[in-house]
């Protein structure tokens, strides 16, 4: 189990690190290209907020895995360590609720509105479509692959809260 919350924490980690990583590398290299050359990429606006969006969720389930994340401690520091322990099992329990049911919603919603087009992607997309011939690429000048960030994001969150919440239970603090 040791080697699966590490495993999970370092596929957190390298995905929260890459997706600011490129977030970074394209607006650089969009306002490089929007002062030498006078025109930004098409892409280059839009795909950064879908990425940082993808870096969150990646981010708070690394948190949540790290137990660093936010809490407020004024109550739970004047508990005996034992409820403390079982509270914290609990609001385990409610993570994975709550990460299922996000997921679940994200899922709902990239269905509902996930055909609708990308207006900073879709011509990129159709383009990269039409030169290689496959044609599912159109896919990613729709909203849907960003949109399904929240149900990523759910998923996750109840994996890093499962990973948890058995830590805790097998005495393990921290991996």
């Amino acid at each position: 189990m040791d080697r699966l919350t590490r495993a999970a924490r370092w596929v957190f980690a390298f995905g929260a690190g890459l997706s600011m990583a490129l977030v970074f590398l394209i607006i650089f290299v969009n306002s490089i290209r929007r002062y030498a050359v006078g025109r930004s990429v098409p892409w280059g606006e839009e795909l950064p907020i879908y990425l940082t969006i993808y870096g969150v969720m990646f981010g708070l389930a690394l948190a949540y895995l790290s137990d660093s994340h936010i809490r407020f401690t004024v109550v739970s520091d004047m508990m005996p360590k034992r409820v403390r322990h079982w509270v914290f099992a609990a609001a385990d329990v409610m993570g994975i609720a709550a990460g299922i049911g996000l997921a679940y919603a994200g899922h709902v919603f990239a269905l509902r509105r996930g055909s609708v087009d990308s207006s900073g992607l879709k011509a990129t997309a159709d383009a990269l479509a039409q030169s290689t011939g496959i044609e599912a690429l159109v896919w990613l000048g729709k909203v849907g692959p960003y949109q399904y960030a929240v149900a990523f994001g759910g998923a996750i969150l109840a994996i890093a809260a499962t990973l948890k919440l058995i830590q805790r239970l097998t005495g393990r603090t921290e991996v």
